[in-house]
């Protein structure tokens, strides 16, 4: 041996030193539905939007007969009463959103053992805010968070417009789904707001104004990158109001500005319309479409996380192939502990650390303790293995390069695309 290699680490020990880099490492979370503490009540937080979050709802409304209507005209409280008696007393917590929320509380110092709803609901009425924002990022380990920012919502445009105060620990990111996806709706609504698109014919006159409108909003929120959810068939290049789009004002707009754009296809609404934001789906994604945005703007940068399990291998495929994509995540219904640890063992064998394995996609604020608190847990076992394998080669990893490779799963990777 070398007398400057790295002596040899027992299993134990390594098994400690990644697990310590891993849980001590801060994150960028980089996709949450959270919102700056300015935006007031649309940041969810507390017990009973813990229970109402739609993954719960779907799974309790399995467990009763009430018909959907009803569970519909009952307040949240009451809402959360159902999926609480449903999910948490007559029935054993066993699924992930269950199982969350239980991580959470426990982290938070609560008894869940004795099951008293209206003592939860009693301790996170005398919280403050503020404070309860910096202890849950600080359960969860996370330095910034990077919300999902609409311009045609209209309870956060007004937010935007008057102006406020920033919290750095909240980051924007633009969401221009209707603007691709409901042009000759948006179309008129742009035109109330003064940008002349014309009668909405998707020409050089509309492309100028939509970029003057995407121009205008990312001065005003300062985005991380632009962002879409797509339906599984989306295409590119094609005549759908989306592919002109993009091909004629987003890509030229983030060509400009250096910012990436975030693709997220997969996602099949309202599948199930009696259940609201809970009834959509996924459809497995034709991924030519990515190809040939990677291939056809090799000038724009794109970030990417897909919804179907069954996309999975092409996608960091594709990320092998394309400098200008990084992929990101296990997004909802792929964020289980059994994918997440399947998808981050492919993605780290194919890509190494050039991807970002987990985002929080939290609604509601005490979510980032256990999304981040179970994926640490996942990464940390995956990266266990991945150096062990490399410590049979002969290959010992120091501590100082195992700090580097954690940084980089945990934001270090996505900050540094973004700078390239």
């Amino acid at each position: 041996m070398n007398a400057n290699s790295p002596a040899p680490v027992a299993a134990s020990e390594l098994a400690a030193q990644v697990a310590r880099l891993v849980q001590s490492t801060p994150a960028y979370d980089l996709h949450t539905h959270l919102y700056d503490p300015a935006f007031g009540e649309l940041l969810l937080w507390g017990i009973d939007d813990l229970l109402v979050y739609h993954y719960l709802i779907a799974e309790s409304l399995r467990q009763t007969s009430l018909p959907f209507a009803d569970f519909w005209r009952l307040p949240k409280t009451g809402q959360a009463d159902l999926v609480w008696d449903a999910l948490f007393v007559r029935h054993s917590p066993l699924s992930e959103a269950c199982r969350g929320v239980l991580t959470t509380l426990h982290a938070l110092g609560l008894d869940v053992r004795r099951r008293d709803l209206p003592a939860l609901r009693q301790w996170f009425a005398q919280r403050n805010l503020d404070r309860h924002i910096t202890e849950c990022m600080e359960l969860a380990g996370v330095r910034r968070i990077c919300m999902t920012n609409s311009p045609f919502d209209p309870l956060e445009r007004p937010v935007w417009e008057r102006g406020f105060q920033r919290d750095e620990r909240f980051a924007a990111a633009l969401r221009i789904d209707p603007l691709l996806l409901a042009w000759p709706e948006t179309a008129a609504q742009l035109r109330e707001w003064g940008y002349a698109v014309g009668n909405g014919e998707l020409d050089d006159r509309a492309f100028s104004a939509v970029r003057r409108f995407l121009a205008d909003w990312s001065r005003k929120i300062d985005p991380q990158f632009l962002m879409v959810s797509l339906p599984p068939d989306f295409t590119f290049p094609g005549r759908s109001p989306a592919a002109q789009l993009l091909q004629g004002a987003v890509l030229p707009h983030c060509r400009d500005t250096g910012l990436p754009f975030a693709l997220m296809p997969g996602v099949r609404r309202q599948v199930n319309p009696l259940l609201r934001m809970a009834g959509d789906g996924l459809g497995l994604t034709d991924l030519r479409a990515l190809e040939n945005l990677c291939a056809s703007h090799p000038e724009n940068k794109f970030l990417a996380t897909v919804l179907a399990r069954e996309n999975q291998h092409e996608l960091t495929v594709l990320a092998r192939k394309f400098r200008n994509l990084h992929i990101f995540g296990c997004w909802w219904f792929l964020n289980i502990p059994s994918l997440i640890d399947e998808i981050t063992r492919m993605r780290v064998e194919l890509l190494g650390l050039s991807f970002t394995p987990q985002h929080s996609d939290a609604r509601i604020l005490d979510q980032l303790v256990y999304k981040w608190r179970h994926s640490r847990e996942i990464i940390t076992r995956v990266l266990v293995d991945k150096y062990s394998d490399l410590a049979r080669t002969g290959w010992d990893t120091t501590p100082d390069e195992m700090a580097r490779d954690v940084r980089n799963l945990l934001g270090g990777s996505f900050e540094q695309f973004l700078r390239q």
